[in-house]
């Protein structure tokens, strides 16, 4: 194309997006009340998805501002905000543990720019289809686990005593089986601070409670209760808004950050996929995913040029958003720049900050994020998904949480490929005499000049293809069988599924019958005509018409007529004479 096709094509995408993201003058003093609640309700939970990732709690604070305004200005789902997550910042933590806290928090950052680079690459090719093979089962079971991962993380914060072990969990249990070490005053301001989040929550000022339940426990401790750590304890606390700047380039090659970043996009895009879910447009246009995972890319890459930690589509973000009247993609922008302010003013403020309180934040959160009665649907399904949940959430419990991504991603393919496999029924069609065909069981093997009609329901890739292979009458013993097989709907063979048919029609062959497809589209016709070979021409193929059934009822047709002939010509051959001229032509 010419550098002026080009750029008449970069022009009219710019414009298309101008125009997108345009203010409608009537929302816009609407959206920039409705922001303000998730520009407060973020200082907390922005704070908090810091100590997850064990960091300063102010990058949290920076993602908070840039991740809503370069997420809100590029995602197909308008009302969602783009912000800190407890998964993310959990795996972000989780990636960078082994990292000498001196390194640790350049790292995140560009940790947080390489996700976000995936995920823009994630959305360029179109990959957001296969988030859907992550199973409900495995993603359950992945943030039920986050969630036990968060509130054992934080026995430490909210009882001022350290434990010792390799995971949340022992170092949980280590604190609790020595509570000679926890701080009485530190504990006391956490249960406060759980107290204030129960009871606020039931309350009108149910937006702000994460703030308010912040703010008084913290003011408390810096009056009276010393022994109390504070955010300042964890560093110093910069003032004002930072400036764009690139990390080091020269953690790139880390195992662990390279990893993480993958990791990362894989948590982020599934969650944003359920957030477009809960959360659609306003005025009913779809969402398109893979712009989401454009969007979410973008907000990273922003998060990690301003010294901020990962963000992605956030659930509770996104529903506080649409409770306080957001109208369009302008109150997740009026978000972010609402915390630009609050750095501005209260940066001083955050130093003071109760570590218990962010501590029992991220308890109720996670806490509160748990889908009681989801586990409970899961828990009555079957004996697949429980395996499925219960592996997920044991391996986000006791390893990486790299290792658990990647298990709950392998066993999600193998539960779908299991579940095609078991899913797999055939079925014979026996003629009527009004036309129509009824259901029957498939026998095990094929009778004497048997003509029989299958159908087949589900899929014929990898183990459905061998399922097949097992269910279809065997042809041995038989004297000149012939099986119909119809194959509608399907526009693709995979490689084990020709085999599995010519091995067959071969077996068929052997018996002196043949092997009629019907039913078939013109795609796979076209491959079955590509792949070529005796053992494809061994195959009879009746192609599809646009009339349900026409095509099965003709290779029916034609294999009834085969097989009278069949029968004549044994007929002759036993009486010492050949079969007639139009017997063998219907051949």
């Amino acid at each position: 194309m010419a550098l002026p096709g080009l750029l008449g094509r970069a022009g009219a995408v710019v414009g298309a997006w101008a125009h997108s993201v345009k203010p409608a003058r009537g929302d816009l003093k609407t959206d920039m009340i409705a922001g303000v609640p998730g520009a407060v309700g973020s200082v907390p939970d922005g704070m908090a998805a810091s100590v997850l990732a064990g960091v300063n709690p102010v990058h949290g604070l920076y993602a908070s501002f840039a991740g809503p305004i370069a997420g809100g200005l590029t995602s197909s789902t308008r009302l969602m905000v783009i912000t800190t997550t407890s998964a993310a910042a959990l795996a972000a933590g989780s990636a960078l543990q082994d990292f000498d806290p001196a390194e640790r928090t350049e790292a995140l950052f560009l940790l947080t720019i390489l996700a976000g680079v995936l995920m823009v690459v994630a959305g360029l090719l179109r990959l957001g289809r296969y988030t859907r093979f992550v199973s409900l089962s495995v993603m359950l079971g992945f943030l039920t686990g986050v969630a036990a991962n968060i509130v054992l993380s934080q026995i430490s914060d909210l009882t001022g005593a350290e434990g010792e072990g390799d995971v949340a969990l022992t170092r949980a249990l280590d604190i609790l089986l020595h509570p000679k070490e926890i701080d009485p005053a530190s504990l006391f301001v956490g249960a406060l601070t759980l107290a204030l989040l129960v009871f606020l929550t039931r309350t009108r000022i149910a937006s702000y409670a994460s703030v308010v339940a912040l703010v008084i426990p913290s003011i408390l401790a810096a009056l009276a209760l010393p022994s109390v750590a504070s955010v300042a304890d964890l560093g110093d606390i910069p003032t004002g808004i930072p400036l764009p700047s690139l990390p080091p380039l020269s953690l790139f090659f880390s195992a662990s950050v390279l990893t993480g970043a993958v990791v990362i996009a894989v948590i982020v895009l599934v969650q944003g996929a359920g957030v477009a879910e809960a959360a659609p447009n306003p005025d009913g246009t779809p969402s398109d995913t893979d712009a989401d995972f454009r969007a979410q890319g973008i907000g990273n890459v922003a998060a990690g040029l301003f010294q901020g930690q990962p963000v992605g589509g956030s659930v509770g973000q996104t529903a506080l958003n649409a409770a306080a009247g957001a109208r369009t993609r302008w109150a997740s922008i009026f978000s972010g720049i609402w915390m630009l302010a609050v750095l501005s003013v209260l940066s001083g403020f955050v130093g003071k900050v109760a570590m218990p309180t962010l501590g029992a934040i991220l308890v109720f959160a996670a806490v509160g994020s748990v889908k009681v009665d989801q586990i409970g649907m899961i828990l009555r399904t079957g004996y697949s998904p429980i395996i499925a949940m219960v592996t997920t959430f044991l391996a986000t419990l006791f390893l990486p949480i790299a290792a658990a991504v990647g298990i709950g991603v392998a066993l999600s393919l193998l539960l779908q490929l299991n579940r095609e496999a078991l899913d797999l029924r055939v079925v014979s069609l026996v003629p009527r005499e009004d036309g129509r065909f009824t259901e029957r069981g498939v026998p095990a093997s094929l009778a004497e000049h048997e003509v029989l009609l299958l159908d087949v329901y589900g899929s014929l890739y990898y183990a459905g293809a061998r399922t097949l292979a097992a269910r279809l009458p065997d042809p041995q013993g038989a004297q000149a069988p012939v099986v119909v097989l119809r194959l509608r709907g399907r526009t693709t063979l995979g490689a084990t599924s020709f085999k599995i048919l010519t091995d067959y029609a071969g077996q068929l062959e052997a018996a002196g019958g043949r092997l009629f497809l019907s039913g078939v589209a013109p795609a796979l016709l076209e491959q079955f005509t590509r792949t070529g070979g005796a053992g494809a021409k061994r195959i009879h193929v009746f192609p599809a018409t646009d009339v349900i059934g026409e095509s099965s009822a003709e290779a029916y047709r034609i294999a009834a007529e085969w097989r009278t002939a069949s029968v004549v010509g044994e007929d002759a051959r036993a009486a010492g004479r050949e079969p007639s001229e139009r017997s063998s032509e219907r051949d």
